[in-house]
């Protein structure tokens, strides 16, 4: 569960508002959310981020690995994978099909 809002690290806050910001029908890479967040490096940091963040309403299936790729969603991969679906995205062998053209960089 995520800590009290008083207790989450301003980069914490950046990369919830990054993930709060992705919209429907599209997604985002780890290392996007970093660079939009401020870290541009801090990819595994967001993916951890990610794996322990619990606040309602985020979309947080819509955070991919690189290249489109999956990636964990607490143990629920196919949930997340019928979220996308859900969205419009094609999922294939554990990737978003055409991930370019579905990809949100924060414009």
């Amino acid at each position: 569960m995520t800590a009290p809002r008083s207790a989450l690290s301003p980069f914490v806050r950046r990369v919830l508002i990054a993930v709060s910001r992705v919209p429907p029908g599209r997604a985002a890479t780890y290392g996007d959310i970093a660079r939009i967040a401020g870290r541009p490096r801090a990819a595994r940091a967001v993916g951890r981020i990610m794996s322990t963040a619990a606040k309602p309403g985020l979309p947080y299936h819509r955070i991919v690995a690189a290249g489109g790729r999956i990636g964990g969603y607490g143990g629920r991969i196919q949930m997340k994978i019928a979220l996308l679906v859900a969205e419009g995205l094609t999922v294939r062998r554990g990737r978003i099909v055409k991930f370019e053209d579905v990809r949100w960089k924060g414009k």
